[in-house]
């Protein structure tokens, strides 16, 4: 097995060039959303697989009904070692608006702040940056004499756009891409000193509901009192959705929803986080969600019901005395634990059905679901991802939940049973999706030599 100090000190002596290696990357517009850019999302795809190549992989770029995928292969020279696919995506979102940026998007600044530097460029966190990482850590293996485990790479061009390539590709390529572990690098850390691992991820579903009454939009002058309403329905629908306390009213939603593990709850208690601070920022001032639980909580281990637009009657400006004959309203669900999300779905469906008075119907339009993703505190690999990263951050990494969802790393659950460590090194500051994103300098060299640290440590 390579030296892993060896491997260590070549990515320090490559740093000034894997810089430029990103900023030739983060050159390509690889939008994914805009057909206008579909050559730029090829080009980065065979960027990247040519890289791969260079470095030892064998590589290649694979079509799909979308934008190509890469997959590259490579093997350890050493026995009984595991075997780890590594998920990453080369497209960007639109840089949009442009006058909004201190720079070209597209080509890569280096900017010096009073915290030390940074890397400016539309995908510098999301996702170049923190995948490259993972490759300069396993080009430093290769130049000091092969890898600890056996890695498969995929990088896709869709994920910012849903990946709906993605299922059809790893139902056709599922022996292929199945793996020991799966590890993601799209996730961020605590702070700009402390790594953290992500261990659950909230599932989604979300609905629009559409509550129709009468035939056509009618006169409140003339019409209002005998005819229903249906901004009064929804209205009844949406505030019975929760009590007194913040809890969801759904039969059966807490279902699959466990407590925290003590020594999961015993750590978010010690880490420097303000409630009250939090919310100030916001212009808020009194957490709104479940009673007697914390921000972090609410955020990262807890499920909620939220309504995300309601649409009905006259809207413009001014007034129009109108009672519409139809109003309607999307949800999202954010689901923890074992819930299952068509059994929520199910039972939300037969909530609002049984709030519909006479002379109303309903129509339900599905958007999607998925559900929650929770890795084992107790795995090995997760204890050995820990240590490594303690070793070169000299701290602790935060066992942390994450708000939002990940489909991804469901879909790679679901189709090929495989659980997933995502660690990356992007910081709440990187302004991704919004014009000015960056990576931090720090982050973008301490996570190579994370990944060579992890990579070394899974294969003892």
């Amino acid at each position: 097995m390579s030296s892993l100090d060896d491997v260590l000190v070549t990515i320090d002596t490559n740093h000034s060039a894997a810089i430029n290696r990103l900023f030739d990357l983060l050159a390509i517009r690889s939008v994914s959303t805009d057909p206008a850019f579909a050559g730029e999302c090829v080009k980065a795809a065979n960027w990247l697989a040519d890289e791969l190549k260079t470095i030892g992989f064998s590589a290649q770029v694979r079509p799909t009904a979308g934008h190509p995928m890469v997959v590259a292969h490579a093997k350890s020279n050493q026995r009984d070692v595991p075997h780890v696919l590594f998920y990453g995506h080369y497209d960007v979102q639109p840089a949009d608006p442009l006058e909004l940026w201190t720079s070209d998007p597209f080509t890569a600044q280096i900017e010096t702040t009073e915290t030390g530097q940074r890397i400016v460029a539309r995908g510098a966190a999301d996702d170049k940056g923190q995948l490259m990482t993972f490759v300069e850590a396993c080009r430093a293996f290769f130049e000091q004499g092969g890898l600890p485990c056996d890695v498969t790479i995929l990088f896709e061009g869709e994920e910012e756009t849903g990946s709906p390539s993605l299922p059809a590709f790893l139902s056709a390529n599922k022996e292929e891409l199945s793996a020991d572990l799966m590890l993601v690098c799209d996730t961020g850390m605590w702070d700009k000193d402390t790594p953290a691992i992500t261990t659950m991820l909230r599932g989604l579903l979300l609905e629009e509901v559409v509550i129709r009454g009468a035939s056509r939009d009618l006169h409140s002058g003339m019409f209002g009192g005998p005819a229903i309403n249906p901004i009064r329905v929804l209205g009844k629908i949406i505030g019975d959705l929760h009590d007194d306390t913040g809890r969801v009213t759904l039969p059966g939603f807490y279902e699959g929803v466990e407590e925290l593990p003590e020594e999961i709850a015993q750590q978010w208690r010690a880490l420097p986080f303000s409630d009250e601070k939090f919310l100030g920022e916001l212009g808020l001032s009194v957490p709104a969600g479940e009673d007697n639980r914390s921000v972090l909580e609410m955020i990262w281990s807890r499920p909620t019901c939220d309504v995300n637009g309601i649409v009905g009657g006259y809207i413009g400006k001014g007034s129009k005395t109108v009672l519409p004959a139809q109003a309607s309203a999307k949800f999202s669900f954010r689901l923890v634990g074992h819930q299952d999300p068509i059994k929520i779905q199910a039972s939300f469906k037969q909530f609002v059905k049984a709030h519909l008075p006479a002379d109303c119907e309903v129509e339900f339009i599905s958007h999607g679901a998925s559900s929650a993703i929770q890795l084992p505190i107790a795995s090995e690999s997760l204890t050995r991802a820990r240590r490594a990263l303690a070793q070169e951050w000299q701290r602790e990494a935060v066992l942390a939940g994450c708000g939002g969802s990940i489909p991804i790393v469901g879909t790679f659950k679901r189709d090929l049973d495989m659980d997933t460590l995502m660690i990356g090194f992007g910081l709440d500051d990187d302004r991704i999706h919004s014009p000015n994103e960056k990576y931090e300098v720090t982050s973008f060299h301490k996570g190579a030599r994370s990944w060579a640290r992890i990579l070394h440590g899974l294969a003892l």
